[in-house]
């Protein structure tokens, strides 16, 4: 009980601080200790969402213009999770995300005689429609839509969009079933 009680305590201190230094929080909502190094503003995270110990949100490049990083209300991302966006990286309501995820919306240029840190970002929005579920060690790469209701396997690395009411899973990740409603 006691225990409880400071976590709760630890969690909304977070919370205040993170709105002090610009995190748009929208309600009650739980976090972990999570790390969210800079680029405070370009982020929104809707009530009721329950981020775990070990979640980083980072958000690289240029903040000017709408947030960056959005979680939809009631989602929950578990453990040692790294969304990481120089885009835009949406997340629906009543998502579940594994632990040990990986989103993004970018990566690096590249080619001959060329050093990919030396090359610019490239980037293209990632989504996740609401009611989602990630299992744990998911990757999610550059500018796949990953339909509402739907299931990506553990394990997955997901560089195709996935429909709506679907499971999929693989590396690369692949439709195994359409889920009836």
């Amino acid at each position: 009980m006691i225990f409880r009680l400071i976590h709760a305590a630890a969690s909304r201190a977070r919370a205040l601080m993170y709105r002090f230094l610009g995190v748009r929080i929208e309600g009650a909502c739980w976090l972990r200790a999570i790390e969210i190094p800079r680029h405070h503003r370009a982020i929104r995270i809707g009530i009721g969402v329950a981020l775990d110990r070990g979640t980083v949100l980072l958000v690289t490049g240029e903040t000017n213009g709408p947030e960056k990083i959005v979680i939809g209300r009631a989602t929950y991302v578990n453990r040692c999770t790294i969304i990481d966006a120089s885009a835009r990286i949406e997340i629906g309501e009543r998502c579940m995300i594994g632990p040990f995820c990986y989103i993004t919306d970018h990566d690096h240029a590249f080619g001959p005689g060329r050093h990919p840190a030396d090359g610019p970002l490239v980037s293209a929005p990632t989504r996740i429609g609401d009611h989602c579920w990630l299992g744990a060690h998911v990757t999610i790469l550059k500018g796949v839509t990953i339909g509402e209701g739907s299931v990506i396997g553990a394990g997955s690395v997901v560089t195709k969009s996935v429909p709506v009411n679907t499971v999929a899973a693989g590396n690369p990740a692949r439709v195994l079933k359409t889920l009836s409603a």
